[in-house]
């Protein structure tokens, strides 16, 4: 149970409401345990009576005394059971709760390289189905074993005062039993973990199947995946299936070992009858006594099995859980930005493919200045906007931002004061005011009216049946790529950053509507700094400063003027994309 322990900080959080719990558990036994004692004691009042040992009243007086009594601590055990569930149960959930929320931040916190190399089914399954196994952790299996322990110290300490030697007796399954469990445990550990694995890698294979149903149908591919999902399907049905066959055996074993006890009871403590050692109230309450415990033993195997389960499942919450972020903030307190940005000689090699995207990269950019970024795909203009937020830290060189080291920023102030607007626009599935209020939370209707209107998407949302209320589907599938484009660069220009970061977003829009984009732009950016990767010349020709990246090498440097009129990358694309406007 070494995965389990932390779980530790969350039973320390909730100890209280854990120990009332615990006594109210003990409370309820206690109670329980008074019937095997007024049944044994009545039924040795109905043999006296028809030994004629007591009258008839006597008879009576007691034997409505008891019925009394055991309804009454049935009744009490009840309602105590019932909030022993109510405590118990509820801080189980406040577990689960918080586990969820620890494992979700830590998820926010953790570096692109750790999405690029793990699928999101598994990420997703941790934070569901391997949660939901450390609930019944911290949950039943907590509440049964607090029971079990106390019904079995209760039920053996009043065996042992009513019959030491039938206690002795009853006792004699129970190395077996313990045997038994140890065994059957490990192997379901090792079947629940298993079965954990094949859970998650289908839960990624759906997910990604969903996300790209427009791709598996545009391909007609539905009767191959249907074919791939079958197979990951059978094999988690027969994994499935091997750990229940091994939890089949618990119950059934359980079952036998209990009425092994009451054959045992019923034979010694006829025999001691019949000595005259003992009485039928005494073998009476003994076999009660060893029923009551039929529950809790059963539920040992359950309660083993459930540790088990959770102890794989909180073994892989741990496994992410110890995953360093790659991206450290360094500096607690907040550094406001200005925007001014130097990259010296940066190089950068991306981990997970070992591809170089930059190679001794240097240019800088004063607050309020606008850089265009050029190139073919692959040449490393995107790596450069990802820099500038820390994405990523650099190999050699060095990033200056406000002339100070860009590690040496508070993170979340460096990305607090940047706007960014990717190439592959991603919505929410949300209303689009909702996704344009993503920029700023406490934006007034009017701001995302005024944002939207900048960005060229207004009428666009107006047209809609529900307007700005409209919900998008899973990633903005509702809009068309212009649009979702544009409902981007609403969102980036509302907050109103120091940085503003565009790469290729205007892409899927048309030339006209660009320009209109454009001229908005220019007017929004006057006072902030402002990057733009392009492969378009319109995009980047009143830009203060424009790059021409070349297999993450810089080919050209100036302004368009300057680039225009000396043979070159722009040029050429300067005169091939004039001709296609001409054209058109």
């Amino acid at each position: 149970m070494k995965a389990l322990k932390h779980l530790n900080k969350y039973f320390n959080k909730y100890r209280y409401q854990l120990i009332i719990g615990v006594i109210i558990t003990i409370v309820s036994k206690i109670f329980v345990l008074f019937t095997p004692r007024f049944v044994g004691d009545s039924i040795n009042i109905i043999s006296d009576k028809l030994s004629g040992k007591i009258s008839y009243e006597v008879f009576k007086t007691d034997l409505i005394n008891n019925v009394l009594f055991i309804v009454g601590a049935a009744v009490v055990a009840g309602i105590l059971t019932f909030l022993m569930r109510q405590t118990i149960i509820n801080v189980s959930r406040y577990i689960e709760y918080d586990l969820k929320n620890e494992i979700y931040q830590h998820y926010q916190v953790l570096s692109l390289n750790f999405y690029k190399s793990n699928r999101t089914g598994d990420l997703m399954n941790r934070i569901s189905e391997d949660v939901g196994k450390v609930r019944m952790y911290v949950g039943p299996a907590l509440m049964y074993t607090i029971n079990t322990i106390t019904l079995f110290v209760l039920v053996i300490y009043n065996m042992y005062l009513a019959s030491p030697s039938l206690t002795l007796y009853t006792l004699i399954p129970l190395p077996i039993l313990s045997v038994i469990i140890y065994k059957i445990s490990r192997v379901i550990n090792k079947r629940s973990n298993i079965v954990q694995q094949s859970l998650s890698t289908l839960s990624s294979y759906t997910q990604e199947i969903f996300s790209g149903v427009s791709v598996v149908k545009s391909y007609g591919i539905e009767p191959k995946k249907n074919t791939e999902f079958e197979i990951l399907s059978e094999e988690n049905k027969q994994r499935q299936i091997n750990l229940v066959k091994v939890q089949a055996l618990f119950h059934p074993m359980m079952i036998l070992l209990i009425g092994l006890s009451n054959l045992i009871v019923i034979y010694f403590g006829g025999k001691q009858y019949i000595n005259g050692t003992t009485d039928l109230g005494t073998i009476t309450s003994f076999i009660i006594y060893v029923n009551i415990l039929t529950w809790p033993v059963a539920t040992v195997g359950w309660v083993s099995d459930l540790v088990q389960q959770a102890e794989a499942s909180q073994e892989r919450i741990n496994e992410f859980l110890k995953t360093k972020p790659e991206i450290q903030n360094t500096v607690n307190e907040l550094t406001p930005i200005k925007g001014d940005i130097e990259f010296k000689n940066v190089s950068f090699v991306y981990p997970d493919t070992n591809i170089e995207a930059l190679k001794n990269v240097s240019f800088t950019l004063k607050s309020g200045e606008t850089l265009a970024i050029l190139g073919k795909t692959g040449s490393g203009k995107s790596t450069i906007l990802d820099l500038i937020g820390r994405l990523y830290d650099i190999d050699n060189g060095s990033i200056l931002v406000d002339n100070t080291k860009i590690s040496e920023l508070n993170l979340y102030s460096l990305r607090e004061s940047i706007g960014y607007v990717p190439q592959d626009a991603f919505l929410f599935s949300d209303t689009i005011k909702n996704n344009i209020k993503f920029g700023k939370e406490d934006a007034t209707d009017e701001e995302v009216f005024e944002a939207a209107k900048d960005a060229k998407v207004h009428k666009n949302i107006i047209s809609f049946s529900k307007g700005y209320d409209t919900v998008l589907g899973e990633r903005g599938i509702t809009l068309s790529g212009g649009q979702k484009q544009r409902v981007s660069i609403a969102r980036a220009i509302i907050k109103k950053p120091e940085i503003l970061l565009f790469d290729d977003c205007l892409s899927a829009v048309d030339t006209d509507t660009e320009e209109k984009i454009l001229k908005n732009l220019v007017r929004l950016t006057k006072d902030k700094t402002t990057v733009i990767v392009s492969h378009r010349v319109s995009s980047a020709k009143n830009a203060d400063q424009i790059i021409v990246l070349e297999d993450g090498i810089i080919t050209q440097t100036g302004n368009h003027e300057n680039l225009i009129n000396v043979d070159g990358y722009y040029k050429e694309l300067y005169t091939k994309q004039l001709s296609e406007k001409e054209i058109q």
